[in-house]
């Protein structure tokens, strides 16, 4: 051990003799690896109004490659890729090259086809320090990738995981490649934050999120199909959960609450109900770590204790819902595997339209 510390003091010393004399050369250059290596990024870029600009009514991935290329431009130690997947995952950085042995100056990484050894490699850049590192693959192969996701939590690394193809909304890919239990399984790692955003608004806040959480890794789970951009979603993900369409009521009838793709159900459930009597409260909950990590009284105010008859709704297993639906609430979920379809067919065929959640929150006012 004596041996081993001699070394290491050595090899400290040795390294801080160059960069001393780095520093002394190239003091700008110098200047930003200290930046790099801090962990510290620009925020003033994220908190201006044109980070949060968007239009259209597009796929969660499709918002999430804009968003990576306007980070790109003011920070530009991103740098990942994905296996074998970046033109299905949107996770090309435009006009950043491709990293290799001929190009090393390239920050598109092309992982080839291994989830595993892609993850570990990430977690590898992340303790090195200086770049922040994403992998990026569809959400049902985080099941190969899952043991090193594990590390990175237990590392408290900042990596970030773009997770794509987040639901039975992969349509004709059938039961294997649409996920229903690994929303739970990342949600179940300690430190670990999961955060599955409704529209490019959201996924503006995710990437927002995972970008300043230094000492969290972060999966940022998205669609394949379209989702509409809604007027009223934003910062206020960068809660975890907050209330996109309040009640007229100081107490609401019933809490409508979802994340992702089935915001949109609940969306536009609230309408439905108040046209049979009921007031609703329709909460998005992108990230459930996010939302726990907040106050008592800003938790309340989304989720008020006063209202017993809640209805949560995810395309995915229903595990770890009810400790935000109570014992009055109830869940629409899926606990058995998809089918092969188009999207909207398989969506009908579960149970997930607008009109069976008008009916699951009816029947929380049954006797």
């Amino acid at each position: 051990i004596a041996e081993w510390q001699k070394s290491a003091d050595t090899a400290e010393q040795n390294w801080k003799t160059l960069f001393a004399e780095y520093k002394a050369e190239y003091p700008e250059e110098a200047k930003t690896l200290e930046k790099w290596l801090s962990g510290d990024i620009p925020t003033e870029q994220l908190d201006d109004d044109a980070f949060w600009n968007y239009t259209g009514d597009i796929a969660t991935r499709v918002s999430s490659e804009q968003v990576l290329n306007r980070l790109c431009k003011f920070l530009p130690n991103l740098f990942g890729g994905a296996a074998d997947l970046a033109p299905s995952t949107k996770t090309l950085m435009k006009g950043r090259g491709d990293y290799s042995k001929e190009t090393p100056t390239g920050a598109n990484l092309h992982f080839g086809i291994r989830e595993h050894a892609m993850t570990a490699i990430a977690n590898g850049m992340a303790v090195h320090g200086g770049v922040i590192p994403y992998a990026a693959g569809f959400f049902v192969f985080s099941d190969y990738m899952k043991p090193a996701m594990r590390l990175s939590a237990m590392m408290s690394l900042r990596v970030i995981f773009i997770m794509t193809h987040d639901s039975i909304g992969v349509g004709e890919d059938g039961p294997t490649h649409q996920p229903i239990e690994q929303l739970s399984a990342l949600r179940a790692i300690p430190n670990f934050t999961v955060i599955r955003p409704c529209d490019t608004h959201e996924t503006a806040a995710a990437w927002y999120l995972a970008v300043t959480r230094k000492k969290s890794p972060t999966a940022i789970v998205l669609s394949r199909q379209n989702l509409p951009l809604l007027q009223e979603t934003g910062k206020g993900a960068l809660k975890g959960a907050y209330v996109l369409r309040r009640s007229d009521k100081e107490i609401p009838d019933v809490i409508l609450m979802a994340s992702g793709s089935e915001v949109e159900l609940i969306y536009k459930a609230k309408d439905v109900l108040a046209e049979r009597g009921i007031d609703a409260s329709v909460v998005s909950f992108p990230s459930w770590e996010v939302f726990e990590e907040q106050t008592p009284e800003y938790k309340e105010s989304v989720l008020p204790a006063a209202c017993t008859k809640r209805l949560a709704v995810e395309a995915a297993s229903e595990l770890g819902w009810h400790k935000y639906i109570g014992m009055d609430g109830a869940i629409l979920s899926i606990d058995h595997f998809g089918m092969s379809a188009p999207a909207p067919q398989v969506f009908d065929e579960m149970g997930f339209t607008v009109e069976n959640v008008v009916q699951k929150a009816m029947n929380l006012f049954k006797d």
